[in-house]
């Protein structure tokens, strides 16, 4: 039987990529990893995962990811120190985003992101 491949592009199967860290099993050890598990979370409906991976100073109140939106695709254009900058694909759109990530209590975690 094949593993499913993990929706953050990585072409890892889901269980070896994303799935332990959705699954809290594991933490990110770099921004580019939460940031890839963070989109997959977002394909996959995971609202537990945005939250304990969004720095409490910046999340929002409400983080159920849109179950309307289908998801096609993550590219990673540039990943250095604390910064991930990505392009997310859904059908009928796309968004560039440059994302800021810092360590809190031996964590990585998203504070925020300019969008183009």
């Amino acid at each position: 039987m094949l593993t499913p491949s993990c929706p953050c592009g990585s072409g890892r199967p889901y269980d070896a990529c994303c799935g332990p860290l959705l699954a809290n099993a594991v933490q990110a050890a770099t921004p580019e990893q939460l940031m890839r598990s963070r989109y997959t979370a977002h394909v996959r409906g995971d609202a537990g995962h945005l939250f304990r991976t969004w720095h409490p100073r910046t999340r929002p109140d409400d983080l159920r990811p849109d179950p309307g939106t289908r998801w096609t695709g993550l590219r990673i254009v540039a990943a250095e120190d604390d910064t991930v900058e990505f392009v997310a694909s859904w059908e009928g759109g796309s968004m560039h985003e440059v994302s800021r990530f810092e360590r809190r209590a031996g964590r990585w975690v998203y504070v925020d992101g300019d969008v183009d």
